[in-house]
């Protein structure tokens, strides 16, 4: 029978089959897991093939893992040469981000738009809590919202207290497959059960001594949302590291960049010093912003040439 991951605990997994029926499923033995070299071989999202093990206890064996539409992966926080995968199958996903309590840094969100352009998965950044912003985080987000805008992304402005983007963002998640991503603490299981209380979603408050979120989520979950499509809920992520991709191919994962290689005077322009260069010229003219700029030399200051 074909099934869909929906929960992953370690080597036990939650998977649902195209009935609706819940199973406890586990890896056959045998089964070869083929190149795959993440920590995690299954993972939410995952499309599997199973056989019934045990009818009483609704138990299963995977016996074989379709092919990925794609994926979302990053490096493994126990073990940095080798990446782990968090979700598969994903239409697309959403980025909660707040500039207050706790604040999200540019170069996190560029981090991870950069893994969601690498994996082929359309990407929307949610600023939430805009209920605690004053007017210096709110110029910050009317100039967020202008570069990434620019750019292509889609922006919205959320607030459970002030009820502001929860219709947008309920149009965003129908009938899709989202990955909800952020650091802990952004509110992201709050707005989502604001919209959907069915969910009841874990949620906790941000640490007050250090400003950063508590996990509240520890393994990622699918859920099926009563509107159509579901939602794949992720631990907080405090760092987010690249994996998969080289130095010079850094630049590809930037839209804007992205679009002006050809006006590069080298192939292998790093965009750095080279002369002749498109990139540095459209930042020279406004045409890119300095801060995306500037943090693809800090990203790219940051990346070895290994691939994982």
């Amino acid at each position: 029978m074909k099934a869909i991951i929906y929960k992953s605990t370690g080597s036990w997994y939650i998977a649902k089959d195209e009935q609706g029926n819940v199973y406890n499923a586990r890896i056959k033995g045998v089964l070869k897991i083929g190149n795959i070299t993440s920590t995690n071989p299954i993972a939410v999202g995952d499309e599997v093939e199973m056989e019934l093990e045990d009818e009483k206890e609704n138990t299963a064996i995977i016996s074989n893992i379709s092919d990925r539409r794609n994926y979302v992966a990053r490096v493994s926080p126990h073990n940095k040469n080798q990446h782990h995968i968090i979700a598969a199958n994903l239409d697309q996903s959403l980025l909660f981000a707040t500039l207050k309590d706790p604040k999200t840094s540019q170069g996190f969100i560029d981090r991870f738009l950069i893994t969601c352009e690498a994996y082929h998965v359309p990407a929307t950044i949610v600023f939430n809590k805009s209920d605690v912003y004053r007017a210096k985080e709110l110029d910050k987000f009317a100039e967020l919202e202008e570069v990434y805008q620019s750019i292509g992304y889609r922006v919205v402005l959320t607030s459970v207290l002030k009820n502001e983007g929860l219709d947008e963002l309920k149009e965003i998640l129908q009938d899709k497959t989202t990955l909800l991503s952020g650091h802990s603490g952004v509110g992201k299981s709050s707005l989502i059960n604001a919209i959907f209380p069915e969910l009841k979603l874990r949620t906790a408050n941000v640490s007050g001594w250090s400003g950063k979120g508590m996990h509240t989520t520890t393994f990622a979950e699918m859920f099926d949302l009563p509107t159509g499509g579901s939602v794949i809920d992720t631990p907080g992520i405090r760092e987010l590291g690249l994996v998969g991709i080289e130095k010079h191919e850094l630049s590809h994962y930037y839209p804007e960049m992205r679009r002006r290689l050809n006006d590069c005077q080298f192939n292998n322009c790093m965009h750095i010093n080279e002369p002749g260069c498109g990139i540095k010229d459209a930042v020279s003219n406004n045409e890119i912003a300095i801060d995306r700029y500037a943090s693809y030399l800090t990203i790219l200051d940051t990346m070895n040439d290994k691939k994982y």
